[in-house]
């Protein structure tokens, strides 16, 4: 009994490794086509250091907050 036990958690865990491997060596998707960049108004502000950032263009209608200072950005102005 304890073989078979043995057994199932080896095939368990070696189908999760190659699940795994499988999901960091998918390539990265392509960049999207110069033409299908939206255009964006959204500003961003870092709560640690001050600095700002503004981003016009994005594969998004509404992009995600980038991080400075290891911490999400705030939105400073809402998207247009």
């Amino acid at each position: 009994m304890n073989i078979v036990i043995a057994i199932v958690i080896f095939l368990v865990v070696v189908r999760l490794g190659l699940a795994a491997i499988r999901m960091i060596a998918s390539p990265v998707p392509p960049p999207p086509p110069k033409g299908e960049l939206r255009k964006v108004n959204a500003k961003f502000r870092c709560s640690v250091c001050g600095m700002e950032m503004k981003v016009v263009l994005s594969p998004d209608e509404e992009p995600e907050p980038p991080r400075h200072c290891m911490e999400e950005m705030e939105v400073v102005r809402a998207l247009d």
